[in-house]
């Protein structure tokens, strides 16, 4: 049984000019052409001329690994990391007699450590591959050869299947629009995954198509589509239909995107154009830049000094070994007979000692590879997995209104929230909420509304140059005492006594009012929707503002409930009769907001037979439309209209006119003959003949909605400031709308003088007038230019006075329009402009386009080489997301594009403060300090190996077991490097907030300074010296147990290794700021573990444990020397960084030191060092004021 199709608007009858636009241009033409050549065989999908053509299947996958290619692509990734590679080239020339040690010993770790890494690579691409499963395997229905729609899977789906897709699912493919539950085929569409938008968008079938609205009437449709070819465009498609002999030109609407959704239709019939990876939304699925933080890049330059290191000692032991083994065999006389050099491999022969030394040399390589920690990148990867946990979990980032936590959706660039330099931060929706509340009015020359915005309040506070004290909190429009007990309505904030409540009959221009609220109910392409349980109608809209205009009319008195092909239906109040009553408008013509039009008007007929005009739009062009005997409160409007974008509001006009009969039938006639002209100038002719109608207009009033300023953006913006970012907004709002807005959110303050760059000088306005193109660009260029040096030369000059009458520096705001940032970031002047805004406490540029604001955050981002951090809510944002260090998305109304482009997702502006000051700080300190103490471990470890060997004369002799040294990276010192990456906390988070120069430290990068990384590496040096010598002759020499026996081999090693696990994970205890229980456990059952390993491995066979052999239960274990040697070394190693850190935090301590001194003020300390403290205090509070 056929289902019964809705009657909706007959848009075929109306005239849309953003949607019924004809693009039969020059463009089809192409059809065929190289680029349009695909050809789609409608409900023939099996057509043999089309299965020769072998389109893809609509299978989608976006995994970055296969079955097939898991393990020699990943294992491919691995052994791009140098460290990684090094130590597979060591694995495999260990199985080689030049090694120092057993193969299995160095193969085990590297297995381990490369092992963990896949398998977290595999569970990763596992959780994309789910993903692209249940988008594989939505049902979809599909027209079949028994001439009915049945439910298949959509990877399924074949080019040229026809399928009816329901309201609310996604589209399967990109699909031909064939029909709908509309009777002239129209539907909507919510393209959120796509562009970022959450406003629907009308499509339409052609004409001939729009009747096919069931099964039987598929039965002998055949048609062929010649389009072209799949491609990125998400804005434009070029094909033909061949339906029944006649070619029709085929646009975008009737396009149905893949992953866009069908809203406010029941149902829709589409034919599949493009699959899988052809779709356009895959085409445009670009692999997001690779981002390293600045940190491991600096890592990797510390791994070639590492390997520098490693060849150096290398090449200094094979020179020795050379000369020492020259000397063994000395003109015939042994002189170490005991090695027996007259009767030795090649690897120790006197006579051939160069190529000796050269083998040597080898084996040196491989003897110190342990300079170069082998589990510092997983190590690392674990942490930084385990810090972005704690990020998504915390509760203070949690967005309660709309359930969304804080997303880290990458790990890598943790450390690098803590070193941010600059914030280039998109307007609305980002500062702002980007939800639209109608505020004020207005109507026949006088203001309504009583609330005052954030903005009204700050420019106050700019007027009075102190508190607002003195504001009545009546008018506060964000204050909750206003709205009493009533409960808050989306879209409306709007309160004065004059006009809620149908105060308005009482009004001297009710009229007036009436009219104007009338034009706002009517004026509109929204759709109701009433819901079934609660009776109330909520409106589907093509922009936030359309819909707060809709509900204000709603609110005051003219409810719009009702749209059919033909009518819209509102229920007023009627001041004559002071009741509500039912009309219905006839509704002839929608003439549809557009870029180039600036306005949008309807054409209807009242119950009174009465033809009118309605029509809203921006006041640049819609007061040059006005009537002479329409203009009676044009001063007051207009007086109006400027305050109202003072504060930061978003207005429109709005106004009418009254039609005759003879006129409108004169005029339509004109305007369906330009609308049916196939000509090339159709636009053109129907774009004059909707002028002609949209004249003469009465004016009512106009308009003012706010998008408010999300809460807490102020005060976040403010502590970023103290911290000494640098803040940019780059916004599509004009300049007075965007300056206004960054006083409200103290980006702009009352002491700052503000620099403006504009082209909007008479003189170019002059020449734009003229049309010449060549003379107004040069006169741009001139005009930057001028005002980019005066601007340097402004600073500098500010500069030089504060200096010479020592006072503070003045602090400066650069505004820059659009026009103006255009010629700024051509290459002659773009250094200059990056120059003149550098200096600047502020910038703001307002008109940027998408581009504009990549490029901006590209030659930030290059100039300063330090770290940059976009923020933004839209599509429009994504480009600068994606050039930024950083990008941080904000999950607010406009869809998920920029999230999901992003490296971090939050849900309001304000949680940035957090993410930076606590989190970022956190992550930067640990990060620093866990590579920093990993090298310091190892070069401990590893130049007690070279002081060894340069003691046995250079022979190769490792002093340690072979697993001793295997399990160094991964059992005894890895643990408690983690525990520091994952809980050290140097203050607390509270204290991170209410200190934000602590933040400094990260972005002048004073934890991983090339003199801190040398420092511990030093320390490192001095440790193994401690360490060998001091065991080596506390050893050497005496008598060892109560039998005499000295120390030999493994008694000496099994010490030195004792002491090097105890001095590094003492030292980590030493470094720590902040004990949890999981520390100590980890720092001390790391110590633990490496006597139970040496009773365990020593209780094996001596074949197996070699020179472990019970060396601690009947060798150590039982001597008193053995336990002093350890407790004497170990000290002394740690005595060098106590002794440093204790200079330095009484005398030169750093940001955390002294804030870590301030909770310990009530401790009684020494009066010298008091003063010092205070006078450090005192300096660090001069660089906090600019």
């Amino acid at each position: 049984m056929p289902e019964r199709r809705k009657k909706g608007i007959h848009f075929s009858k109306l005239y849309s000019f953003s949607c019924i636009r004809s693009s039969h241009e020059d463009n089809h033409a192409q059809i065929g052409q190289r680029g349009y050549s695909r050809v789609v065989y409608c409900n023939d999908p099996d057509n043999p001329e089309q299965v020769q053509l072998r389109y893809r299947g609509n299978y989608v996958s976006t995994t970055k690994y296969t079955a097939v290619n898991f393990i020699p692509k990943s294992l491919f990734e691995q052994f791009r990391r140098v460290a990684n590679l090094y130590f597979l080239v060591v694995a495999c020339v260990s199985f080689s007699p030049l090694a120092p040690y057993s193969a299995i010993s160095v193969l085990a770790p590297l297995v381990v450590v490369i092992g963990a890494t896949m398998v977290k690579e595999a569970v990763e691409d596992w959780r994309r591959r789910k993903q692209d499963i249940e988008a594989n395997n939505r049902k979809v229905e599909v027209y079949s050869r028994n001439h009915t729609f049945q439910k298949t899977r959509g990877k399924n789906l074949r080019v040229g299947d026809i399928v009816k897709v329901y309201k609310d699912d996604y589209f399967p493919a990109d699909l031909l629009l064939l029909s709908s539950s509309y009777e002239d085929g129209i539907c909507y569409v919510e393209t959120m995954n796509l562009d970022g938008e959450t406003n629907l968008k009308l499509k339409h079938a052609l004409e001939v198509t729009s009747h096919l609205y069931d099964e039987k009437s598929f039965n002998d449709f055949m048609a062929v589509i010649r389009c072209e070819d799949p491609n990125e465009n998400l804005y434009s498609f070029v094909g033909t239909l061949y339906y029944d002999g006649t070619q029709y030109p085929l646009s975008l609407q009737q396009i149905l995107l893949r992953d866009s959704k069908l809203k406010n239709t029941e149902y829709i019939y589409g034919v599949v154009v493009f699959t899988g990876h052809d779709t356009k939304v895959m085409q445009n699925a670009t692999d997001p830049p690779s981002k390293r933080s600045k940190i491991e890049r600096r890592m990797d330059k510390i791994i070639y000094v590492l390997f520098s290191t490693l060849v150096l000692i290398s090449f200094i032991g094979s020179v020795f070994f050379e000369i020492e083994t020259k000397e063994d065999l000395n003109h015939g006389k042994l002189r170490r007979w005991y090695l027996r050099p007259d009767d030795t491999p090649v690897f120790y022969n006197p006579k051939r000692a160069t190529l000796a030394a050269f083998l040597h040399f080898l084996t040196a390589l491989m003897l110190y590879g342990y300079l170069i920690p082998i589990s510092l990148y997983v190590s690392i990867e674990i942490v930084k997995v385990l810090q972005s946990i704690f990020i998504n979990h915390d509760q203070d980032m949690y967005y309660e209104e709309t359930d969304k936590p804080a997303h880290a959706r990458t790990s890598n660039l943790n450390e690098e929230l803590g070193q941010v330099d600059t914030i280039l931060s998109d307007k609305t929706g980002t500062l702002t909420c980007n939800s639209m509340e109608f505020v004020k009015c207005s109507i026949a020359g006088t203001a309504y509304g009583r609330g005052m915005t954030e903005v009204e309040v700050a420019l106050a506070r700019r007027r009075t140059d102190g508190p607002t004290d003195d504001i009545p909190s009546d008018r506060l429009s964000h204050d909750a005492d206003i709205r009493g007990s009533e409960k808050p309505i989306k879209g409306f904030n709007f309160r004065d006594e004059r006009i809620n409540n149908s105060q308005w009959v009482n009004e001297p221009h009710c009229d007036v009012i009436q009219k104007f609220f009338r034009v706002l109910a009517i004026c509109h392409t929204a759709i109701p929707d009433k819901s079934k349980d609660s009776g109330e109608i909520s409106y589907e809209a093509e922009s936030p503002d359309e819909a707060a205009f809709v509900i204000a009319a709603r609110e005051l008195g003219f409810e719009f409930f009702g749209r059919t092909q033909t009518s819209i239906s509102l229920h007023e109040f009627d001041f004559k009769t002071g009741k509500g009553v039912d009309r219905v408008y006839e509704l002839l013509h929608v003439l549809e907001f557009s870029s180039s039009r600036k306005r949008m008007s309807v054409i209807v007929r009242n119950a009174e037979n009465q033809l009118l005009l309605l029509c809203k739009g921006a006041d640049s062009v819609m007061f040059e439309r006005l009537a002479k005997d329409g203009r009676m409160f044009e001063v007051q409007t207009k007086d109006h209209i400027n305050k109202y974008a003072e504060a930061g509001l978003r207005t429109l006009v709005i106004a009418y006119r009254e039609l005759n009969e003879e006129e409108y039938k004169k005029w339509e006639e004109e305007f369906l003959k330009a609308k049916t002209s196939v000509t090339l100038d159709r636009d053109a002719l129907v774009d004059a003949a909707a002028d002609k109608i949209e004249r003469d207009l009465i004016l009512l009033g106009a308009t003012a909605v706010e998008d408010k300023l999300q809460k807490g953006v102020p005060e976040c913006i403010n502590k970023l400031a103290q911290a000494g970012i640098k803040i940019w907004v780059l916004t599509g709002d004009k300049m007075e709308t965007a300056v206004n807005i960054g006083y409200a959110c103290s980006l702009l303050r009352q002491d700052m003088k503000q620099i403006i760059i504009t082209l909007d000088s008479p003189d170019i306005i002059a020449l734009e007038k003229q049309g010449d193109k060549e003379a107004v660009a040069k006169a741009s260029l001139d005009s930057i230019e001028k005002q980019l040096r005066e601007g340097i030369s402004q600073i500098q000059s500010a500069k030089e006075s504060s200096s010479s009458v020592n006072k503070g520096s003045i602090a400066f705001g650069l505004i820059i329009d659009g026009k103006s940032l255009e010629f700024s970031l051509k290459k002659n002047f773009e250094k200059t402009f990056f120059e003149l805004a550098i200096n600047c406490a502020s910038v703001i540029c307002c008109r940027s386009t998408p581009k504009q604001k990549a490029r901006v955050t590209r030659l930030v981002k290059l100039e300063t080489g330090k770290t940059t951090l976009s923020v933004g809510d839209g599509a429009n944002d994504v480009g600068m997301l994606q050039e930024a260090d950083i990008g941080v998305g904000i999950s607010g109304v406009e869809g998920m594009q920029a999230v999901m482009a992003s490296d971090f997702a939050i849900a309001q502006f304000r949680f940035l403060e957090r993410l930076l000051l606590v989190h970022g700080h956190w992550c930067y300190r640990r990060i620093s300090m866990m590579v920093c103490y990993f090298f310091y471990k190892n070069i401990t470890f590893g130049f007690t190996l070279f002081w060894y060997e340069a003691y046995t004369s250079f022979s190769g002799q490792p002093a340690y077991n072979d697993w001793y040294m295997s399990f160094y990276n991964v059992f005894f010192t890895s643990l408690p490097v983690i525990a520091l990456g994952v809980f050290d906390q140097d203050v607390s988070a509270r204290l991170c907030l209410k200190h934000p120069l602590l933040y400094r430290e990260g972005v002048e990068n004073i934890l991983f300074s090339w003199p801190r990384i040398l420092g511990w590496m030093i320390n490192g040096v001095i440790s193994s010296i401690i360490i060998f010598f001091f065991s080596t002759n506390s050893l050497i020499n005496q008598a060892f147990r109560r039998d005499g026996k000295v120390v030999d081999f493994e008694v000496l090693g099994v010490t030195m290794y004792t002491c090097v696990v105890w001095a590094v994970n003492c030292q980590m205890a030493l470094a720590i700021n902040y004990f949890t229980w999981i520390q100590h456990f980890f720092i001390w059952g790391s110590i633990a573990f490496w006597y139970i390993f040496l009773v365990i491995y020593g209780s094996l066979s001596p074949n197996v444990s070699t020179t472990a052999y019970k060396v601690l239960v009947e060798a150590c274990a039982p001597s008193a020397l053995y336990w002093l040697v350890t407790v004497l070394v170990v000290i002394c190693t740690l005595l060098p960084y106590f002794s440093f850190r204790a200079f330095q935090t009484w005398f030169r301590p750093m940001y955390h030191d002294l804030i870590q001194q301030e909770r310990l003020e009530e401790a009684e300390l020494p009066l010298a060092v008091r003063g010092n403290l205070q006078h450090l205090r005192e300096k660090l509070n001069n660089k906090r004021d600019p």
